[in-house]
């Protein structure tokens, strides 16, 4: 079976945020006090800046914008890097992760489950619990596992128990499916930390709460250096939490081109049609008889059949961009960010500096900003086989 290859227009108000009527009835309990939990959160001044304190003082933030000169003078244009690989954990998923489990300290809860695909949730999500004095069950496809085996050791050195599962096609997809049933069983005892912009209400915008200080903090670093007008956004779409973050600062401003660069055999936004997956309604990657089909990325991030709803409206309603970039693509910009630039970005991130190079092909005067989402140390092994 093979995914769809046809391009759909589709209504946006069949993806929502707030959608939560796709769970079985065991979790619409666990759901609605989550909700109440996290306005109750989100209202505490309190807690909020104490939140802040710890994005800075363990995370790193603010995180650099940097002037990419030789890429720029290569490709053409001036292309600018938000620099997220620079943070503790080496990806954007710290964001979100110390917010999930602040959240989950203060309602009360001793032990955190999450999913992870490439890892870098897991491992997020291993330091904030580690920070946060929480017990984390980090469920991992086993074949990511393997291929992303730096990681694997990092959740445990943090004291992650790491489980792998080893359903299906034993990625990114099954270790949602397995921590989702982990939740179902242990809801009232265990905080869920899903690592994306997807899942069921209000996953999506919880998560796009915790990562938005991507783009507000580029808006604030363009300001500085007095840039008046971005031409166009690129950031990496699997599920969507990096894309969702930095977009939500710059979706108003209609002068700049939101662009979120998938990988070619999981392109959810491109060849995506409406349905449901993990509790949520969005695009989703599906066999002519409708069924899940399956995705392959050389980045373990991006191997994910949907996409959050909340960049499936956008994309719906006209106000986001979405391209399919090889694996070959993806090598190459990572490969030419590395040599020229001295920054080596995560395989994920490198999707979006290919989508960058495609876009200065024909705006070769173009100012654009790549949001590089991760660092690429826990992708040696693949990038080994592929010298």
């Amino acid at each position: 079976m093979t995914p769809t290859q046809e391009r759909c227009s589709v209504n946006e108000n069949l993806f929502s945020e707030d959608d939560d009527r796709f769970v079985p009835p065991l979790l619409e309990p666990a759901l609605r006090r989550l909700r109440r939990g996290l306005d109750a959160f989100l209202a505490d001044p309190q807690e909020q800046l104490a939140l802040r304190a710890e994005s800075e003082s363990f995370a790193g933030r603010p995180t650099p914008l940097t002037v990419a000169r030789n890429l720029s003078q290569k490709w053409g244009g001036l292309v600018l890097l938000k620099r997220e690989d620079l943070l503790h954990s080496g990806a954007h998923k710290l964001n979100n992760a110390l917010g999930q489990c602040a959240l989950a300290k203060f309602m009360g809860f001793a032990t955190v489950l999450a999913e992870t695909g490439a890892g870098q949730h897991g491992v997020a999500t291993a330091m904030a619990g580690a920070r946060y004095g929480l017990k984390v069950i980090v469920y991992q496809g086993a074949r990511d596992v393997e291929r992303q085996a730096p990681n694997a050791l990092r959740m445990r050195l943090f004291g992650a128990d790491l489980r792998p599962v080893h359903d299906g096609s034993a990625t990114l997809k099954e270790a949602v499916n397995a921590a989702m049933r982990a939740w179902v069983q242990n809801s009232h005892e265990a905080a869920y930390c899903l690592g994306s912009a997807v899942g069921p209400a209000p996953y999506p915008r919880m998560v796009r709460h915790f990562q938005r200080i991507i783009g507000d903090e580029t808006k604030h670093q363009l300001e500085r250096l007095e840039l008046d007008k971005v031409d166009a956004l690129f950031a990496c779409v699997g599920g969507g939490s990096n894309a969702s973050g930095f977009f939500s600062a710059f979706v108003d401003e209609t002068d700049t081109e939101l662009v979120g660069c998938e990988a070619a055999g999981a392109a959810s936004l491109v060849y995506g049609q409406p349905g449901t997956l993990h509790g949520m309604s969005s695009l989703v990657l599906q066999t002519t008889d409708r069924q899940i089909a399956p995705t392959h990325s050389i980045s373990a991030g991006l191997d994910y059949p949907a996409v959050g709803p909340w960049l499936a409206s956008l994309k719906a309603r006209g106000r986001l961009t979405a391209c399919a970039v090889s694996d070959a693509e993806a090598l190459g910009a990572l490969r030419e960010c590395a040599q020229l630039e001295g920054i080596l970005s995560a395989l994920e991130s490198a999707h979006a500096l290919a989508g960058a190079k495609r876009y200065l092909e024909s705006h070769p005067k173009a100012t654009v900003v790549v949001c590089i989402s991760g660092r690429g140390d826990k992708d040696l092994g693949i990038l080994g086989d592929q010298m």
